[in-house]
């Protein structure tokens, strides 16, 4: 017994030998959730599995996950800022939402190799269904076009929205999604530039900016419309300053925990897949 009173054990019992491992891997690492999330579908599941976090700097990223997926009890890999698009030379197979992105955030080991697909704008389109948000005829600001801003785009893009508009501190980048986006979905009126927030029903953050200690705005803005609903994939601080300004002016705001939510089921379902 300790000196608080505490009875400890000499094991736990939610790890051992047996144990399938799963891994995130991104730099900052120390935001992420997915490990006690992940972790805890697992064992909701009666799996024996977990998901750790694992810090790889980017200079060691090609070098360095190669060898980490020849680790024979490895099942799965999650892939955060800023490695979604690097990581799709890992795949040996992608799926069609990853196709058309360009981009992964799970890779799943299968039979013939490892096959990557993207569940962001899975979770994402699931967060505001689940919140009874409709996104089919409403005007979209998309703030980002890395990997999570990609994939965001083209699930949001398939609910039929009236208007989307892309905007990335990359303009060039911003300009390739919007064009991807638009070849997919044909009927939809989708452009890229600076961020215009008149006439625009739906704001959504895929960008960095606010995580951790960063007390920045995605983009430079004092006031929201209070009819706005303001969404961030961010998902720690779970109220990020731009959440705070949009319920400081009475919007709707939806958080990256929920989207998280969302796509924990889908991705566990795509690790346990044989396809």
């Amino acid at each position: 017994m300790s000196e608080s009173g505490q009875t400890f054990t000499d094991q736990v019992d939610y790890i051992s030998g047996r144990t399938r491992l799963f891994g995130i891997v991104g730099h900052p690492i120390e935001q992420v959730r997915s490990p006690e999330m992940f972790t805890a579908e697992f064992r909701r599941r009666a799996l024996d599995a977990i998901l750790v976090p694992l810090h790889v700097l980017p200079e060691d990223f090609e070098a360095l996950l190669p060898q980490l997926l020849r680790l024979s009890n490895l099942d799965g890999v999650i892939f955060t800022i800023p490695y979604k698009l690097r990581a799709c030379a890992l795949a040996d197979r992608l799926g069609e939402q990853a196709r058309i992105v360009g981009a992964i955030n799970a890779l799943g080991r299968r039979p013939g190799g490892w096959r990557g697909d993207i569940f962001d704008g899975i979770g994402c389109v699931e967060a505001f269904r689940r919140r009874g948000i409709p996104l089919i005829g409403r005007r979209a600001l998309l703030l980002g076009a890395g990997g999570a801003g990609s994939a965001i785009g083209v699930a949001l893009a398939s609910e039929r929205p009236a208007s989307l508009r892309v905007y990335d501190v990359d303009a060039t980048r911003a300009e390739a999604l919007a064009a991807r986006i638009g070849r997919a979905f044909p009927g939809l009126t989708v452009s890229a530039g600076a961020p215009q927030l008149d006439g625009i029903d739906i704001l959504l953050n895929a960008t960095p900016s606010g995580m951790l200690d960063d007390a920045r705005l995605p983009i430079a803005i004092t006031s929201l419309p209070g009819a706005m609903t303001v969404f961030d994939a961010i998902v720690k601080p779970e109220t990020t300053p731009l959440l705070a300004l949009a319920e400081r002016c009475g919007c709707t705001t939806v958080r990256g925990r929920e989207m998280m939510r969302g796509q924990i089921a889908r991705i566990v379902d795509f690790f346990l897949a044989s396809d």
